[in-house]
């Protein structure tokens, strides 16, 4: 019985899920120039498996992603949107 149970709670231990956390992150977008490049940085992240939101504005030139960090990481995020042709920075 005591390594049924021990068997029990290591498995609900060891589940992704149960660890699983959503993070929010901003990223600064210095370089984009004009209010429709807002749209092709969101695409850009949107495609980064396990983004779950990402709300981009021209004014602040921002993005606001929000993220479940088991799936994907910052450094990921900021490479997504310097491929689409915009570098950002992680906002401290």
């Amino acid at each position: 019985m005591n390594k049924l149970v021990a068997l029990l709670t290591l498995t609900a231990a060891l589940s992704a899920p149960a660890w699983a956390a959503t993070k929010t992150v901003t990223l600064l977008l210095p370089s984009m120039t004009c209010a429709t490049c807002p749209i092709t940085v969101k695409v850009a992240l949107s495609k980064v498996e396990g983004v779950i939101d990402a709300e981009v504005t021209w004014e602040p030139k921002e993005a606001v992603v929000t993220y479940d960090d088991t799936k994907t990481t910052q450094a990921a995020l900021t490479q997504a949107t310097a491929n689409a042709g915009y570098p950002s920075i992680v906002k401290e």
